[in-house]
């Protein structure tokens, strides 16, 4: 990675702003970021940063090494239509637009010669405090260089777990990126059983979030797998056995897999939607 970073987002939204804030003063500086928004707001935003910007695709979005594609779903064919004129050989596009596959993102980008050097993204919404995960996937186009750029980007606000196919990229999103909702639904759950049991709503959030928080980074940090860590805490004919019969004769695990399972299935279904 020899050459200067410069980046361009087309979409200058909440995703971009927490990969820019990670990368800014660290990997390259203020004035080799590039902002393409529809929105002037949020672009007197990026400017109070020293970030140059821009309302439609411009000739500075050529002279860009990394375009970063940040729009909605639904608006993505008409924005890529707008920035292709500008694409060069030597560009490398990254996509965090969630549904769009890659081969129909390349095939937007390069027409009948569908274009290869392009990684897609799935992260989630923890990265926006620097505490994320993405999955990514990179085409055949992609060189190592780029690959490395791709990761130094999106390690800016988390952990990167690279896949092979766009099928394991929806896995992805049915885990990881649609994941914080299911914690945050487990910690309401928690938070209003504490509130039942007689606890006042301030005391259940504190144990709760404190407890999420100290369960996970002890999994993260211990050798051993969760289920072993689960079976240490659960003493027979205790409290805990207690409630884990529960979960087990209510079907919680089988109930998480198929959540996932639909999240899965309706990635594919929006893939398809979008690629018309």
């Amino acid at each position: 990675m020899n050459q200067a970073l410069t980046l361009s987002f087309i979409g200058g939204g909440n995703m971009a702003s927490a990969l820019a804030s990670g990368l800014i003063g660290k990997r390259c500086g203020a004035s080799d970021v590039h902002v393409i928004d529809v929105d002037e707001s949020v672009l007197a935003r990026w400017r109070e940063q020293g970030v140059g910007t821009a309302g439609a695709p411009d000739d500075t979005l050529a002279s860009q090494r990394v375009w970063v594609f940040a729009v909605k779903p639904q608006v993505m064919k008409e924005t890529v239509a707008r920035c292709k004129p500008f694409l060069r050989p030597d560009t490398l596009v990254i996509s965090i637009a969630a549904g769009i596959t890659s081969s129909t993102l390349a095939g937007w980008l390069g027409g009948d010669t569908p274009w290869t050097r392009l990684v897609r993204c799935m992260p989630n919404t923890p990265a926006l405090i620097g505490a994320g995960v993405s999955g990514l996937l990179a085409l055949d186009g992609v060189s190592e260089d780029d690959k490395a750029v791709a990761q130094l980007l999106l390690k800016a606000v988390g952990e990167v777990v690279w896949v092979d196919n766009d099928d394991q990229l929806d896995a992805v999103t049915a885990l990881s990126g649609s994941g914080p909702a299911y914690v945050f639904l487990f910690l309401e759950a928690l938070i209003q059983g504490g509130i039942d049991l007689g606890l006042d709503p301030q005391q259940s959030r504190k144990l709760a979030l404190a407890t999420l928080h100290g369960a996970t980074q002890l999994a993260a940090l211990s050798p051993e797998p969760p289920a072993t860590l689960r079976e240490r805490v659960t003493s027979k004919g205790g409290t805990t056995a207690a409630a884990l019969a529960v979960f087990e004769k209510q079907g919680f695990s089988t109930l998480v897999q198929q959540a996932m399972r639909a999240a899965y299935d309706r990635a594919g279904e929006l893939a398809t939607d979008f690629a018309k």
